[in-house]
Formats: C-alpha cells, structure tokens, sequence
C-alpha cells in the first residue's frame, strides 16, 4: 500500500471510531513518519470531494465524516487584520469553518447572510480599526454572531459625522433608519434591517448599549461599564425562526412594486427628558431626518403624557411642512390622545 493511501485509510479509521478526529489522532494511528503538511493536504483533498467535514480553524481543526457533522464544534473565531478586507470571502470561510451552518433552513440561512454581510462591511469601512474579531457560535437553538472591532465607535462616527450634541442622540437617529456615514457609497439602511431581522439585537459601543429585542417587541439603552472601546455587534435568532428576510424589508415599504424603504417606526419613550415629553427641541428630534420617508409610524408605548408643544410640533409644524407623509401614531393612553387630537391639524 503506498503512502497515501495508507495515510487516507487511517483517517477513515479514526474517524470512524472515534467520530471526530484531528491532526495529533491521525499522527498517533499511524506506524510510518509523514509531515504534518502532507497530512493536511490529504485532509484538504478529502474535504473538497465532501467525503470529510472541517470544522474551526488553527489549533482548533477538526474533521468528521458527513454523518458524525454534528460532533463537531459550534463554534467559530477568527481575528483578522482590517486590511483589504472582502466581507464574501471571509463569509465563504465561515462558512466552510461551521458545518452547523450548512443544516439551516434557507430563510435563516439568507437572514444570517445579510446581517453577518452588513455588520461585517460597517467595520471593514466605517470602524477605523486595524483588527476586527469574529465568532459564530449556535448555543442550544440560537444562532449568534459577534463581530467587534477597537476603532472610533459606531455612536460617537455618527454623532461626529452628523454634528450631533451626544451619543444618545446619535442612537436615536440610528433608529430611524436611512442614518450613514458615508452618503456617497451607503445608503444607512443595514444597522436598520439587520436590527429588525434579528431576535435580538446588541450594539455596544464605549459607555453605551443598545439592545433590540423584537421577542419582546421592546428597546432599551443602557449604560456599560467597562466601558467597550470600538463597536460590539452581537446578532442571535432562533434556528427554528420563521422570519423571512423579504417580509423584514416589506415591513418598511408602502409599495412592494417599487422595493422603497420608505417607511420608519420611531419609539417615542427614548426621546424623553427624564419621563417628560413636553418640548418642541424634543419634537424636533424626533423629527429630524423623517422627510425622506412617506410613512412614519409614532410609538407613544410607556409614554405617560405629552406636552401641548410637543404635539405641535410634530402635528401641525412638521406635518404642515410635509403634507404628503402620513404620520400614525400608535399606543397611545387616553393623555396622550387627547394632547394630539386637539392640535390644530393643517
């Protein structure tokens, strides 16, 4: 029997008894010397005719047959130098690292192409960071990745690119949607549908955290400490997620001919100055920006009262500066009604 199939016959062997093996077993079943590289090229070989499955990366290796791909790791990390970066060929590489993603239903599987895609293009671009970390992991049913950098921070980018006054501010304006960096080459929508497309949602960013949690339909922002240098991204969803990505995107369209992200949902409790609502500087924050899209849908959930200013503002100033876009407002108490219905409405 020559080299390589004696070698070949091993890894069966191995793998058939013990389920997953790695280089260290392979090198310890065998009774002739061979480089671990000629080893490796063997195991590469057998990967690419499908009849072995890889799974990790380095030190962490490890292969299986097709049958035993469940014995193998959940789990995928890499760190990268952010230098000539192309988010599909380090997706591709994933890919090939973690077999549990290749068990996904297709509409998880293009959910997790999309975000892991945008999330990954914002730190290639946008984070100024010489390195960016990234895990897959599938914990019990959730899918979740985490891509983290050490670069300029997504809230103070925005704050300081949009001549904002605080990162909450900036925060706020991330989710209206359509909010970038860089008008010229992105169109400020992937923080937007990634966060919608998720079960939950987590940007951490030096004193702060935004978590989007649609289980639970609910948003909250907290303040972190330590605190994070650069931007977090920790995206998760059920394995067994029924959401469909084209669903995600209709969500936000009044016309599904056009394909027009158009339509946007603002959360009214995260504009509050403590818990009172009363300014006109506060309506115009919510307003700002809000005249690209044709729907806007108000949230007055966990919002006790407005003031008379507030509901002017937005109602009649706004509105009557923009009488083709439709403003509802949604969850209202009866205070909160009674303030919008007797603004004088242009």
């Amino acid at each position: 029997m020559d080299i390589k199939k004696k070698v070949t016959q091993t890894i069966f062997n191995v793998a058939h008894v013990k389920g997953k093996l790695g280089l260290s077993d392979i090198l310890a079943n065998l009774d002739i010397e061979v480089s671990r590289q000629y080893i490796t090229s063997i195991l590469k070989d057998l990967v690419q005719k499908g009849e072995l499955i890889r799974s990790g990366g380095g030190r962490f290796t490890e292969y299986a047959l097709p049958r035993d791909a469940d014995l193998l790791r959940n789990r995928t990390h890499i760190r990268l130098k952010n230098v000539n970066l192309q988010e599909h060929e380090i997706l591709d590489r994933i890919q090939k690292q973690t077999p549990f993603l290749g068990k996904l239903t297709e509409n998880v599987l293009s959910i997790f192409t999309f975000a892991f895609s945008e999330m990954l293009n914002n730190a290639i671009e946008h984070s100024l960071s010489s390195e960016i970390d990234i895990e897959v992991i599938k914990e019990n049913n959730n899918l979740k990745f985490t891509i983290s950098d050490s670069g300029i921070g997504v809230f103070r980018n925005i704050m300081k690119k949009r001549g904002l006054k605080s990162e909450l501010e900036a925060i706020q304006d991330l989710l209206k949607g359509k909010t970038t960096t860089a008008p010229q080459a992105h169109s400020g929508e992937g923080i937007f549908f990634t966060s919608k497309a998720a079960d939950i949602f987590v940007l951490d960013s030096f004193e702060y955290r935004l978590r989007i949690d649609n289980l639970i339909n609910d948003v909250f922002v907290e303040d972190i400490k330590p605190a994070k240098k650069g931007t977090r991204v920790t995206f998760t969803i059920s394995v067994e997620s029924g959401k469909h990505l084209s669903d995600v995107f209709a969500k936000y369209q009044t016309d599904s001919e056009e394909m027009a992200f158009d339509k946007t949902e603002i959360r009214i409790k995260l504009y509050a100055m403590g818990t009172i609502y009363v300014s006109r500087s506060q309506a115009r924050r919510v307003t700002v920006n809000l005249s690209k899209f044709k729907v806007i849908i108000l949230d007055f959930d966990k919002v006790p009262t407005i003031g008379q200013a507030f509901a002017d503002e937005i109602f009649r100033v706004f509105q009557s500066k923009h009488p083709d876009i439709v403003i509802k407002p949604i969850n209202m108490n009866e205070t909160v009604k009674f303030m919008i219905d007797r603004v004088e409405k242009p």
